[in-house]
């Protein structure tokens, strides 16, 4: 048991000191984990009133309205923290969901070979030659009031060809490497040599890759928000974005500017966090880049 602990304090303090070795991979982990915080946390400590108050519209930043209020006087800054939750688990079920199957269908299909690899890769390249985001449009709208599990669910659905064409490809190179062969020749099950061979080579390319499938998961959220395809949220960073532009007039009306900003600066942020924290991640899983550091 004292060997098991140690070991998990052994590898934090490797996770630690690989995330402090740069500014970039340091402030981009804050970030991430100050997002996790406020949207885990954020809405019990900042409360959020939709009522608002005639008053108190397009009132500028101050210490009681952090980023000002909107059309109908309620507060943007607790907005954009109610809306940090949906964000953060919409981009995690698309990561994960993503990952799992591009896993699955790549792996299989490299080291299957024949028959079940032409099948897996001709669904996968059909896949591809289908434009995501119209396909994910009409996904989406085909549920009456999608939520951010089903619509992160739609999401994998269309995400996962790319990713597991990339897998495909690398179990290929992988499997005819002399280790591999090695674990044949002693008899060894092919998920054991999936499990044990293969799938430690890939977990750095799979690592880097849900942060990037996280932030086309964003980037999706945002757009379907601003063409009308998910149901009506005041604390969604893309409808709030929508509002403000095509209801409040902004940018061209000049107390709505906050209204336009505060969720692209979230989300413009968010995103420049998971791009910085990716090195670190590639790092953490890839011996070689260890060693190097």
């Amino acid at each position: 048991m004292s060997r098991h602990y140690s070991g998990i304090v052994r590898n934090l303090k490797t996770f630690f000191r690989i995330v402090s070795s740069t500014k970039s991979s340091l402030f981009g982990f804050t970030v991430v984990v100050g997002y996790i915080i406020m949207a885990l946390l954020g809405p019990y400590i900042v409360p959020l009133s939709l009522v608002g108050g005639t008053y108190e519209k397009w009132l500028p930043p101050s210490l009681e309205h952090p980023l000002g209020t909107d059309y109908l006087g309620r507060d943007i800054f607790a907005q954009v923290v109610h809306g940090a939750y949906e964000v953060l688990l919409l981009a995690t079920v698309v990561a994960v969901f993503t990952v799992i199957m591009a896993v699955f269908m790549g792996t299989v299909a490299g080291i299957s070979g024949g028959k079940i690899d032409a099948a897996l890769t001709f669904i996968t390249d059909v896949m591809l030659t289908i434009p995501s985001f119209p396909l994910l449009v009409v996904i989406a709208t085909t549920f009456k009031r999608p939520n951010m599990f089903m619509l992160g669910l739609a999401m994998a659905l269309v995400s996962w060809p790319s990713t597991a064409r990339a897998i495909r490809s690398q179990v290929l190179s992988l499997k005819r490497r002399d280790f591999v062969e090695a674990s044949r020749c002693m008899g060894i099950s092919t998920p054991f040599i999936i499990l044990y061979d293969i799938m430690p080579q890939i977990i750095p390319y799979v690592a880097t890759s849900t942060v990037l499938i996280m932030l086309s998961a964003i980037y999706n959220l945002i757009g379907l928000a601003l063409i009308g395809a998910i149901p009506w949220s005041e604390v969604n960073w893309g409808i709030i974005i929508n509002t403000a532009t095509d209801f409040c007039g902004a940018p061209f009306y000049t107390p709505a500017m906050p209204y336009l900003l505060a969720p692209l600066g979230a989300t413009a942020l968010l995103q420049v966090a998971l791009i910085m924290f990716s090195r670190s991640l590639e790092i953490i899983f890839n011996p070689r880049l260890r060693e190097r550091e």
